[in-house]
């Protein structure tokens, strides 16, 4: 068995990249989430193929895929994605983020998103995070808010999910930001 390298850790949770033997665990994971997780993500294929072109937008210097596993198991209880990455002046990223129905309200997801924002504002020298989601997903918005992510507009028609254009509140954080908190 392959030895798996976490960087970084919290008391009971770890961080790592998404790799390619994720597929089962995550299609297993999304499969018994999709009613909780399709009002705000939509369908999702998952098949092979979808996984391999997933992981290929890794292989650009713009994303990132990581997942949050349990320190004591190793089990995935979170997917987070660094998004839409500039460099330059702005040295920003957009967050995406996923828990999974098995693991919900556990706290996880607080301390694996801690993790990779200070793997963000530190390793990968961003200066800024933004997420954006939708008015009524209430866990979401009070996980970005016990974040210290503060509020900066509504973008209206932001997402085409379901059918239709969803708007979304737009929620940041800088790294001076995570000094303060």
């Amino acid at each position: 068995m392959a030895t798996t390298s976490y960087s970084p850790q919290g008391p009971r949770v770890a961080v790592r990249h998404v790799r390619r033997q994720d597929y089962d665990e995550l299609t297993a994971l999304a499969e018994e989430s999709a009613e909780m997780l399709s009002r705000w993500l939509g369908t999702r294929e998952n098949t092979v193929e979808a996984f391999e072109n997933y992981l290929e937008r890794f292989k650009q210097p713009t994303h990132e895929g990581f997942v949050i596993c349990l320190r004591s198991t190793g089990a995935i209880v979170g997917s987070v994605n660094i998004n839409n990455i500039i460099r330059g002046t702005l040295q920003s990223g957009t967050l995406g983020y996923t828990s999974y129905a098995s693991t919900t309200g556990r706290g996880y997801m607080t301390e694996g998103l801690r993790l990779v924002t200070q793997l963000a504002f530190g390793q990968m020298e961003l200066h800024r995070l933004e997420a954006n989601i939708q008015p009524d997903n209430t866990a979401s918005l009070n996980l970005v808010k016990r974040l210290g992510f503060q509020r900066e507009g509504y973008s209206a028609g932001f997402q085409f999910i379901n059918g239709e254009w969803r708007d979304h509140e737009r929620w940041a954080i800088t790294a001076e930001d995570t000094t303060q908190t």
